[in-house]
């Protein structure tokens, strides 16, 4: 996948936990680490797509308009990459069985990262994204319950 695809992915992600709320290119760019300037360029093709929309001025920014429970990963995934999963063998009239073997494995595995984007949902991502941060705050309330239980011991 590429970096562009993941970008969107993880600005729609971003965009549709508080769809009322604009958030600025900057502020998606620094939680998730990449430039604002290529970010820009993912959220101008999401906006032609119409899955964001864009708001100048003061406190602006963007904000999700697309259809949460209909937009899939597939969809976004194929707005900046040929994802038809198109499997091409180069001189497959010299090609040896050995050759045509991993061509085979190779498509079986472009059909089933089709399918699997196909039917994850951007809903299906926010849902994922709660479990995880429920499981992080766990995490992080036990090691601070630990910490605290050594320290009175001590």
């Amino acid at each position: 996948m590429q970096k562009s695809s993941r970008l969107a992915i993880y600005a729609l992600v971003e965009l549709a936990a508080n769809p009322d709320r604009q958030v600025s290119v900057s502020e998606i760019g620094e939680k998730y680490r990449v430039s604002a300037h290529h970010l820009a360029k993912v959220m101008h093709t999401l906006g032609r797509a119409g899955l964001v929309r864009s708001i100048r001025g003061v406190g602006g920014g963007y904000s999700f308009s697309g259809n949460a429970r209909r937009t899939t990963l597939l969809d976004v995934i194929e707005l900046f990459e040929d994802a038809t999963g198109d499997c091409k063998l180069a001189d497959a009239d010299m090609a040896q069985p050995a050759e045509w073997m991993l061509f085979d494995v190779m498509c079986e595995i472009d059909d089933i990262a089709r399918a699997t984007f196909g039917s994850i949902t951007i809903a299906t991502m926010l849902k994922q994204t709660a479990r995880r941060n429920r499981l992080t705050e766990r995490k992080a309330a036990e090691k601070a319950a630990e910490k605290a239980a050594e320290e009175a011991g001590a």
